[in-house]
């Protein structure tokens, strides 16, 4: 049994490699995404009449909205912050509406803004996600590689989501058994868990990769597991959450999404849906204030978001709450409350902020970034491994076969 499991971890070992080390390097960063990305890109961050004394008030976010779609009615503004932090631009979300000569989406090269509160200028443009490492797209492109590797969606199919939610699921399997191959013998297994620093070279390497997966085992599995919640959700975490649990289904579970050249214009405005989001959040009891409204016309839906500005990233247990309302009718549609709803319900509201850290906060992130860092050289090791004793093997083989290849007799052998 342990020779196949040792064979069975090799090759899913091998199978996942790059595509963890690369997961790993880029989640080490993006731990601090915001941060690296203000620091990189002022202009998409700090509002430029911060520095101009009496430039005036900030005006409220939905106002924002609402002159920007005036400026150039080609887009639609599908998320906004009701507020902007001190100082801070406010970053939009946007897609194009439809053309109505052709039918079509308008073609727009940038799908997030950033808007200075007090003027309305849009300070900056990108395409969040793009292919690109500028300044610009540095941050978005290594936030959608690490779960997507950028691969393109083919027949419909979101191919990066799906194949790293399938290295999640060979991860995690992969997490039981390695930790039953650290142990080979449970009198020793003090072993398991020490570094030969000062012999260095294989002997180290092999302490990396076993002794160092040992040690942080526990983390490992809860990024392995909590990447399957949220690349595989539907497919896979829902229903196998249903077996034992209730979960309590929201708007995104029970519509059928239409394609964006459908889109229809929402019957309930901006302004309509906080308004709605706020009286919601009163009859349950929600402390913070209405902080960010998105639209989803793929899904007719409002979403009303619920915290204090800038703290829209929820940088402390299981996030920020979110209401769903029907876009067209204004009726509730459920919710995302943190701490609220079924066992399998807080299973999935906790995905994110355990797989970020941000469930601890700053310190959460620190250990996750280090995680990340760990991922990667896991990786490295294992392949180190694994080279070394194929080659180990290969020599082997060679070393037999000219043991059983008989010496050459003759003229020529005698002059050697």
């Amino acid at each position: 049994m342990r020779a196949s499991l040792v064979l069975l971890h090799r090759w899913f070992g091998l199978a996942v490699a790059v595509f963890l080390f690369i997961a790993g390097a880029t989640g080490a960063v993006i731990s601090w995404d915001h941060e690296l990305d203000a620091w990189l890109n002022p202009q998409l961050f700090h509002a430029r009449s911060a520095d101009q004394p009496g430039a005036g008030a900030p005006q409220p976010g939905l106002a924002l909205a609402r002159l920007v779609e005036q400026a150039e009615p080609q887009l639609r503004v599908t998320y906004v912050l009701t507020e902007s932090e001190p100082g801070h631009t406010i970053g939009m979300m946007v897609e194009p509406r439809i053309d109505s000569a052709t039918g079509k989406p308008y073609a727009l090269d940038y799908n997030q803004i950033a808007v200075d509160p007090v003027s309305a200028e849009i300070q900056g443009r990108r395409m969040w996600g793009a292919i690109s490492l500028s300044r610009e797209n540095l941050l978005p492109f290594l936030y959608k590689l690490h779960y997507t590797m950028h691969l393109p969606d083919m027949g419909g199919i979101e191919t990066g989501i799906w194949l790293m939610g399938l290295i999640g699921i060979v991860w995690a399997l992969d997490c039981f058994i390695a930790l039953y191959l650290s142990f080979p013998n449970w009198r020793s297994w003090r072993k398991s868990f020490a570094f030969r620093w000062r012999d260095g070279g294989h002997k180290l390497n092999f302490d990396l990769h076993r002794s160092g997966g040992v040690w942080v085992w526990g983390l490992l599995l809860v990024l392995a597991v909590t990447s399957v919640s949220m690349n595989l959700e539907r497919q896979v975490m829902r229903p196998l959450l249903q077996t034992v649990s209730t979960l309590t289904p929201g708007p995104f579970d029970t519509r059928t999404p239409v394609a964006p050249e459908k889109v229809a214009e929402p019957r309930i405005s901006r302004e309509q849906a906080v308004a709605l989001g706020a009286e919601q959040g009163r009859r349950m009891g929600l402390a913070d204030p209405v902080g960010g409204v998105f639209y989803s016309g793929m899904f007719g839906v409002y979403g009303v978001g619920f915290f204090q500005p800038g703290n829209d990233h929820g940088d402390v247990g299981l996030g920020n709450a979110w209401l769903y309302f029907d876009a067209n009718t204004g009726a509730y549609e459920g919710g995302r409350v943190p701490g609220r709803g079924s066992a399998g319900d807080i299973f999935l509201q906790a995905q994110f902020p355990l797989h970020s850290g941000r469930i601890l906060g700053l310190p959460g992130r620190i250990l996750i970034s280090c995680m990340g860092a760990l991922v990667a050289m896991l990786s490295v090791t294992g392949v180190i491994i694994w080279v070394r004793k194929r080659r180990s093997r290969l020599q082997q083989r060679a070393r037999l076969k000219a043991e059983k290849t008989p010496a050459r007799e003759g003229p020529v052998a005698d002059l050697h």
